[in-house]
Parts: C-alpha cells; sequence; structure tokens
C-alpha cells in the first residue's frame, strides 16, 4: 500500500469514526439530562426550566474534565478536576442556573469558575458571563478551554471572588460555585435592585446551605434556604 493510499484510508476512517464518536456524546448527554430530570422530580423541583435543561444537554462536559475522568462526564455527580476543586453535580449545576431565573439580556457574575462549565452552561442563556477563579492554573484552563470552545460571550478573570468585579457592575444576578461561611457584603453591593444571588454558605464541617437571595428595589434582601449542598470552600483573603 502506497503513503498517498495510507493517508486515504485513515482519512475515510476518521470520517466514518468521528461522527460516531459525536453521536455517542450526544447519547449522553441526553441522558444525563433525563436523568436530572427525574432527580429534580424526586427532589421536589419539577419546575427546572427547559431552556436550562437544552443548556445543559447542548455543553460538552465531556471537554470540561481531565482525561481520566471523560468516561464519567456524563453521570450526575461531581469530578475532581485538580487543586482540590471540582466540577459541580450537573443537577446542581441546573438547579443554580434555574434559581437565577437567566434573561437573555442578563450581565451574570460567577465566583469560581473552576473548569468553566457552569460559565458555559449559562453562556447559552444570558448576554455576557463574568467569571472569577482564584487559583492560577485552572483560571488559565478555562480561559483557554472557553476560548477554544467559541464561548465568546464568556470573560474570566484570576482574582479573589470575595470582592466581586465592581468594573462590571451592578449584575442582574451572581452566582457562587463555592461555599463561604458568610454572604460577602462586596457581591450584595453588587448586585442590581431585582437581582438574584445563589451561594453555598456554611462550613466545610458543617451544613451547607444553598441560599436564594433576592434584592429589592430599596435594597432589602430576602433570602430563602433551598437545599442542602456540599461544596468546597470559598478561598481567598477576608
Amino acid at each position: 500500500m502506497s503513503d498517498s493510499t495510507r493517508y486515504t484510508a485513515a482519512i475515510l476512517v476518521l470520517i466514518l469514526v468521528l461522527p460516531a464518536v459525536a453521536e455517542e456524546y450526544a447519547a449522553d448527554r441526553a441522558a444525563l439530562v433525563e436523568e436530572v430530570r427525574r432527580y429534580a422530580s424526586f427532589a421536589g423541583d419539577e419546575s427546572l426550566r427547559e431552556d436550562v435543561l437544552q443548556s445543559l444537554n447542548t455543553v460538552e462536559r465531556h471537554k470540561f474534565v481531565p482525561r481520566d475522568a471523560v468516561p464519567y462526564a456524563y453521570e450526575n455527580r461531581p469530578l475532581a478536576i485538580g487543586f482540590g476543586q471540582t466540577i459541580s453535580q450537573p443537577y446542581i449545576v441546573a438547579l443554580m442556573t434555574d434559581l437565577l431565573k437567566p434573561d437573555k439580556d442578563d450581565v451574570v457574575l460567577e465566583i469560581g469558575t473552576g473548569s468553566g462549565y457552569q460559565a458555559a452552561v449559562l453562556s447559552g442563556l444570558v448576554d455576557h458571563v463574568y467569571t472569577i477563579e482564584i487559583i492560577e492554573a485552572l483560571a488559565n484552563q478555562a480561559t483557554e478551554r472557553l476560548d477554544r470552545l467559541g464561548y465568546e460571550n464568556v470573560e474570566t478573570r484570576l482574582g479573589d471572588g470575595y470582592f466581586g468585579w465592581k468594573e462590571h457592575a451592578p449584575f442582574d444576578s451572581i452566582i457562587v460555585t463555592a461555599a463561604a461561611t458568610h454572604v460577602p457584603p462586596p457581591l450584595i453591593e453588587q448586585l442590581r435592585p431585582g437581582g438574584r444571588m445563589v451561594i453555598p454558605v456554611g462550613g466545610r464541617f458543617t451544613t451547607q446551605w444553598l441560599l436564594l437571595i433576592e434584592k429589592n428595589a430599596d435594597g432589602t434582601l430576602v433570602t430563602r434556604q433551598v437545599t442542602a449542598v456540599r461544596f468546597v470552600p470559598l478561598t481567598g483573603e477576608r
């Protein structure tokens, strides 16, 4: 067999194999969405928005996890991404996104970029996502990944998310993907009146509660405990 024949044969194999691989992951994503839907029903939250579930179905989670975790990417559970951090359980990603009531014109702040998965899910639902990561290696990886995958309305910054991103405030909603011991005052200040914040609050060894905080027009807050959760702690200077 000549070199040109081998090259042609290799191209044909890629043409035949790549669609099958893509379809395999598409089926895995669809199955995950159905599992999340069932999980939500079991948990008593039957109102997850269809556009949120569709975004979950669109984002290729296997591209946001380490190579050795790819076989488990579409299981409904958190996965380690290095540096003591995790990519959240898909159900929790869907729930937190749903609680924000995202709108296509919204500007959202995320604290704790991690792998970039939550930002990617939000990307298709809002106008712009600003996301902050305190671990430099993760911030660099997420920036490169999100750029490579074409998430043009996501901007990543290395920094301490406790203090928010004042230059782009106020935000229509804020999502925090690590557990704080208290709600950071700078984030409350940067949430616009009428805005919503979703944040896990609690210690590493105590019960953590996912809170929904709504800011009224007069600046007063309404806070609701949504569910018990388990997140890695929010780190940084206090």
